[in-house]
């Protein structure tokens, strides 16, 4: 392969970035690139997207910059992977979705009619069931991807269900859910071998989401604050033991207990 020399170029294009994964692929090339494979740089993408999310949440444009490049970087790394195994290749994924784009917009490029966003949230659904010839609820909650965390796969699901009727009233069936879940847990505790506490908790946690759900409250970003929450909680526990000359390290419950409700 003739390389073309880049430490010289000023501004790239995305045909640029195909191009240095290509060299860096090469027998030549980049002695880890080489070796890699779709399973051994599997949790880089997924450490990639947590930090574009972080650079979201942080609202730091930048950042975020800088991190969608890495993740467009995992996406043409997997492509030439594949494309080096006559699979397919990035223009096959581009051209792939620029034509699920077009079949499931059909609000925006054929004759359907939709006049807000829950419309064409519904169109999409329509279309997208269709195409993966999906006849039953139940087929479309199995396609909700399993790698997804528990908490964002437990809302999709139940949106799917949503859809069919089989759902609350109101946030009121929701909450008394819980509150039954929770007793039933109580019961497994007392009771129950480790696998029904492991079921119990599981169908607790599955009912809060359903809350969240009525309540329109993400609860992967509602669990992400309470743990930010926390933590900032127990530095200042931390502080506050350091001022009245308290080891927590040996501190008694009632102590720390204490110490908690001040920072509170």
């Amino acid at each position: 392969m003739i390389k073309l020399d880049f430490t010289t170029k000023e501004n790239f294009d995305f045909n640029d970035l195909v191009e240095i994964m290509k060299y860096l692929r090469a027998p030549d090339g980049c002695p880890w690139d080489r070796v890699q494979t779709h399973e051994s740089i599997r949790s880089n993408f997924i450490e990639e997207t947590y930090e574009v999310i972080e650079a979201i949440d942080n609202k730091d444009s930048e950042l975020l910059k800088e991190e969608l490049g890495d993740v467009l970087l995992q996406v043409v790394f997997h492509s030439e992977m594949s494309a080096e195994e006559n699979e397919f290749d990035i223009n096959d994924v581009i051209n792939g979705v620029c034509k699920k784009l077009v079949e499931r917009h059909p609000h925006v490029f054929g004759d359907v009619k939709a006049d807000n966003s829950e419309e064409a949230l519904l169109s999409w659904d329509n279309v997208k069931m269709n195409s993966k010839s999906q006849k039953k609820q139940s087929e479309a909650m199995d396609s909700v991807s399993k790698a997804l965390p528990s908490l964002m796969r437990a809302e999709k699901i139940q949106k799917k269900a949503a859809k069919v009727g089989f759902d609350w009233d109101n946030v009121d069936g929701a909450l008394d859910k819980v509150a039954e879940e929770t007793d039933e847990l109580k019961e497994a505790v007392d009771s129950g071998s480790y696998e029904q506490q492991c079921e119990e908790l599981g169908d607790l946690l599955f009912s809060v989401v359903n809350v969240s759900r009525f309540l329109k409250v993400d609860s992967e970003k509602a669990l992400y604050d309470a743990c930010d929450k926390f933590t900032d909680r127990f530095k200042a526990l931390e502080i506050l033991a350091d001022e009245r000359g308290i080891d927590i390290k040996t501190a008694s419950l009632s102590q720390l207990d204490s110490l908690w409700e001040e920072v509170k």
